[in-house]
C-alpha cells in the first residue's frame, strides 16, 4: 500500500504496525499538510461484503467520538486495487509510544503515574459509552502516551466489527489475541456491555502497576478459562509495598459479577481521583494479614484491660476420681461461653478500628468539573480554570490549523471530569501550520524538481507541455510560483515539455460546426485558423480543412479550416408548381424573398393541366445563387376564345303572281287516292 494516493488526498507512507485485522500506515493529507494515520481493512476480510458494510459502520461510529482521550477519525472511504474494494479509515497521528511501548522500556510505573493514565483512560471510555459504543478491546497496545504524556485511546467500535463477524476463525483469532484482558463474560461469549470495558481497564491498570497481566498461561485459553474461574491476585502481592487502596480499585474492577463491578467507568474514575487526592475510596481496602492478627492480638486486652481472664481453665483435681461427668459438661458450657464472648468481642473491636479509620480519615476534598477549554485563548482558558477553582498546569504548542491558531486544542483532564479543588489542568495550544517558500524549480529536470520540492516538504506533480526540442525535459513554468508561502505537503504543478511531436490531421473535420473542429484538433495538440466563405452549406459549417485530413505534421501545426458562412442556396425546380408552392420551395432552401418579390409573367398555354403553373424559371433549377436573388417565373394562361363572325340577315323578296298565259292551260289537280 505505500505509494498509494487514497481518495485523491491522502498519501500512504511507512507501514507503523499490523493488528488481527488491519495495518496501519503513517500518510499524509495532501489537502490539509497534516500528517494522519491510514488504517487499512485487511485484503482477505475485505472480499466479505457484509463485513466490509459493518467495518465502514462502525468506523462512522468511532468518528462521532470527539474527545481529547480519543484517537480522533477524519474520514473514511474506500480504495481499490488488485484484491477488489478495500475500506479504509484516516485517523490522528499520535506521535508517541503505547503503554505496551512504555512497560517494555520502563517496567511497573509509580502508582500515582499509573492512576493518572488510568483515569485519563476511563474518562474516554465513560465518554464512549454515553454515546453507546463499547470499544470490546482494551488493553496496552490500544492505549498511547504522546510527546506531552497525554492519553490517547485508539480502535474504538472496530472491535465491534469483529464480533459481528461471521467467519468463527476470524472471531476466534480477535479474542485469542487479547486474552489477557478479557472479561470473564467476554470470555464465555456472552453479550458484554460497558462493565467489560471496566473489566479490561482493571486488567491495564494491575498490569501498569506490577508490569504483567493478572493471569498468565501457557495458551490464550488457560488464561481465558482463568478470568472466568479463578480469583485475581492483589496488586501488592505481586509488588509489595503498593497502598491498599491500589488493591480495592483493581479488585473491584475485576470482579466476576459484573454486578460487584464498578457500574460505569465514570465510578472507577472518581475512586482514582479520590485515591490521587488522599481520600478513602469507595471500593472496600482489604486488611492485610499483619491487620489481621494485631486485632485478633488486641481484642482480650480492649475487652478486660488490667483485669484478670473473665473465666480460667478449669483446674483438673490431682486424682480422677475428683472428676465428675456433670464438670465435665458445665466446663464444655463454660468455653463455649467463652468462644461466643470472643466473637463478640472481635466484632466489636473491628467495628471499633473502623470507625476510627473513618473517623481518622482526612476530609474529603471538595471535587469540581473541569470545564471545557476548546477553542479559547491561553487567556480566556486561565480566567476559566481559576473561575472553576482550578490552576494552570503546563502548557504545549502543537501542530493545528491556521483557524487553531493560539487556541486551546487539547486538555488534560478532559472536559467534565471531576477533579479535587486547586488541581493543575495541562494545556496544548495550536500553534498553527508553519508555512513554506516553494523553491524556484523552472528549467531543472523533473528529477530535481521533485527532489528539491520534496526535500522543503512539498508534493510534486507533472504537468507535460510541448516545447521546442531545446526545452524537452526540463520545467517550464511551476504553481504555485517560486517563493509563495504554503502549507507543508502543498501539491506544486510543474510544468515540463515535451518536445515537438508528430501528428496525422484528423478525418472528419469536413462537416462539423467550426466548434466541434476546434475541439479536434486541440485535442491533437494542433492550431486553429478559422476563414469564411460563401456556401450553401450551413453556417458555420466547416467546408474544407488545409492540410488535408492524414496529413503528418508537428504537433502547434495551423490548420485552416473553411466555415461556410451560409448565404448561398441551390435553386429548387420550381416548373409545374404554383407560384405559393414555388414560394415555399424557395424559403425552405434560404430564401429571403416573398410571394411579392416573386417576378411572374405569363404565357398563353394550349394544355388546360399547365394553366396557373410555372411553365419556366430563372435562376435555372440546380444553380447556386445568394439568399436574396430576385426569382422570375413564367406561368402558363388559357389563350383567348377565337373571336366570333357576325351572320348578315337575307332580305324578304316579294314576287307577284304569275299570270297565266293564254296559251298553256293550267295543270290539272290529280284526283286524291283513295285510302283503302
Amino acid at each position: 500500500m505505500t505509494g498509494y494516493l487514497f481518495g485523491d488526498r491522502y498519501q500512504v507512507g511507512d507501514t507503523l504496525g499490523f493488528g488481527g485485522m488491519s495495518e496501519v500506515h503513517r500518510g499524509r493529507d495532501l489537502r490539509l499538510g497534516r500528517d494522519v494515520a491510514i488504517k487499512v481493512l485487511r485484503a482477505d476480510l475485505a472480499r466479505d461484503p457484509s463485513f466490509q458494510a459493518r467495518f465502514s459502520r462502525e468506523a462512522q461510529n468511532a468518528a462521532s467520538l470527539n474527545h481529547p482521550a480519543i484517537v480522533a477519525v477524519y474520514d473514511t472511504g474506500e480504495t481499490k486495487n488488485d484484491s477488489g474494494t478495500i475500506p479504509y479509515i484516516v485517523m490522528e497521528f499520535v506521535d508517541g509510544d503505547t503503554l505496551r511501548d512504555v512497560l517494555k522500556k520502563e517496567g511497573p510505573l509509580a502508582p500515582r503515574r499509573a492512576m493518572e493514565i488510568v483515569a485519563d483512560v476511563c474518562a474516554a471510555l465513560d465518554f464512549s459509552h454515553r454515546h453507546g459504543i463499547v470499544h470490546r478491546d482494551i488493553k496496552p497496545a490500544n492505549i498511547m502516551l504522546n510527546r506531552a504524556g497525554a492519553v490517547k485511546v485508539m480502535d474504538f467500535g472496530i472491535a465491534r466489527a469483529v464480533s459481528d463477524g461471521q467467519a468463527t476463525m476470524t472471531a476466534t483469532a480477535a479474542v485469542i489475541g487479547t486474552a489477557q484482558y478479557l472479561s470473564p463474560e467476554q470470555a464465555r461469549g456472552e453479550a458484554v456491555d460497558a462493565r467489560s470495558d471496566v473489566y479490561a481497564t482493571g486488567c491495564v491498570l494491575f498490569e501498569l502497576l506490577t508490569g504483567e497481566p493478572p493471569f498468565t498461561g501457557d495458551s490464550p485459553v488457560a488464561i481465558a478459562y482463568q478470568h472466568v474461574r479463578e480469583a485475581p491476585r492483589a496488586p501488592s502481592d505481586v509488588r509489595p509495598g503498593l497502598p491498599k487502596e491500589m488493591d480495592a480499585i483493581v479488585l473491584k474492577a475485576l470482579n466476576k459479577n459484573p454486578l460487584n463491578r464498578y457500574q460505569t467507568a465514570a465510578d472507577m474514575r472518581s475512586d482514582l481521583v479520590r485515591a490521587l487526592s488522599g481520600q478513602a475510596v469507595q471500593a472496600t481496602p482489604l486488611m492485610s494479614d499483619d491487620e489481621r492478627t494485631e486485632l485478633m492480638r488486641a481484642t482480650p486486652a480492649r475487652v478486660g484491660a488490667g483485669s484478670p481472664p473473665l473465666l480460667a481453665p478449669p483446674t483438673r483435681a490431682a486424682t480422677d476420681d475428683d472428676w465428675e461427668p456433670e464438670e465435665a459438661d458445665r466446663s464444655k458450657r463454660v468455653w463455649g461461653f467463652i468462644g461466643i464472648g470472643l466473637l463478640c468481642a472481635a466484632l466489636i473491636a473491628g467495628a471499633i478500628w473502623l470507625t476510627l479509620r473513618v473517623i481518622s480519615a482526612p476530609p474529603p476534598a471538595a471535587l469540581v468539573a473541569v470545564p471545557d477549554l476548546s477553542g479559547m485563548s491561553l487567556e480566556e482558558a486561565t480566567a476559566k480554570l481559576r473561575d472553576s477553582r482550578l490552576t494552570l498546569g503546563t502548557v504545549t504548542p502543537t501542530e493545528s490549523s491556521d483557524a487553531d491558531k493560539d487556541k486551546v486544542v487539547n486538555q488534560r483532564p478532559s472536559s467534565q471530569t471531576q477533579v479535587a479543588q486547586d488541581s493543575a489542568v495541562n494545556l496544548e495550544i495550536g500553534k498553527g501550520v508553519s508555512l513554506i517558500a516553494v523553491p524556484n524549480v523552472v528549467t531543472y529536470t523533473p528529477e530535481e524538481a521533485k527532489k528539491a520540492l520534496n526535500a522543503a516538504n512539498l508534493q510534486y506533480e507533472e504537468v507535460p507541455q510541448s516545447s521546442s526540442d531545446a526545452d524537452k525535459g526540463k520545467a517550464l513554468a511551476q504553481d504555485p510560483a517560486a517563493q509563495a508561502q504554503v502549507p507543508p505537503g502543498t501539491v506544486v504543478k510543474v510544468t515540463v515539455g515535451t518536445g515537438l511531436q508528430v501528428v496525422q490531421i484528423p478525418d472528419g473535420l469536413v462537416g462539423k460546426s467550426l466548434d466541434e473542429a476546434t475541439q479536434i484538433l486541440t485535442d491533437a495538440k494542433l492550431q486553429v485558423v478559422s476563414q469564411t466563405a460563401d456556401s450553401a452549406q450551413p453556417a458555420n459549417e466547416v467546408i474544407a480543412a488545409d492540410p488535408a485530413a492524414g496529413t503528418r505534421v508537428q504537433e502547434g501545426t495551423p490548420v485552416t479550416l473553411t466555415v461556410s458562412n451560409g448565404n448561398l442556396m441551390v435553386m429548387p425546380n420550381l416548373v409545374n408548381s404554383t407560384p405559393a408552392e414555388a414560394v415555399a420551395a424557395l424559403q425552405a432552401r434560404g430564401w429571403t424573398g416573398g410571394a411579392d418579390t416573386l417576378r411572374q409573367t405569363t404565357q398563353e398555354v394550349t394544355n388546360p393541366g399547365l394553366v396557373g403553373a410555372i411553365i419556366s424559371q430563372n435562376p435555372s433549377s440546380g444553380s447556386t445563387v445568394p439568399k436574396g436573388t430576385a426569382v422570375r417565373v413564367v406561368v402558363g394562361v388559357a389563350p383567348p376564345p377565337p373571336p366570333t363572325t357576325p351572320t348578315t340577315p337575307t332580305p324578304e323578296t316579294t314576287t307577284p303572281p304569275a299570270t297565266p298565259s293564254p296559251a298553256t292551260p293550267p295543270a290539272a289537280t290529280p284526283p286524291a287516292a283513295a285510302t283503302p
